[in-house]
């Protein structure tokens, strides 16, 4: 019941090179710790199924993901998601390229886009 977004991307080196090794910025729940450092993306599921037959239990789960990256600069920005997509796209599909919008209060940078993975059991 839980897509492995984050065990790719922080075993990507072009990943961890924008978003670190330790810790990987890359968080779940769609929240980041309070103060965290730029850049950093979360993620959260947005829908999720298994995929259920007549004769047998389901075997893969199914799940659409929303990820928001922010930074400082929308070039951060671009260079982040471009990076996340990059490393998933052999096992997930991009299926939206979501909004690009500056923060009002904070002034970082976002963009988001949506993911489709289906995880074997």
């Amino acid at each position: 019941m839980h897509p492995p977004i984050f065990t790719v991307c922080a075993s990507d080196p072009k990943v961890t090179a924008l978003l670190g090794s330790s810790p990987t910025r890359l968080y779940p729940w769609g929240e980041a710790p309070q103060g965290v450092a730029t850049p950093y993306a979360v993620w959260q599921v947005v829908t999720g199924a298994p995929e259920n037959y007549l004769a047998q239990r389901p075997d893969i789960d199914a799940f659409t993901l929303q990820v928001d990256v922010y930074a400082d600069t929308g070039s951060a920005a671009t260079d982040v998601a471009e990076a996340i997509r990059d490393a998933i796209e052999d096992k997930a599909y991009v299926v939206r390229w979501g909004g690009q919008e500056t923060d009002p209060d904070t002034g970082r940078r976002r963009i988001s886009f949506d993911v489709d993975w289906l995880v074997p059991r």
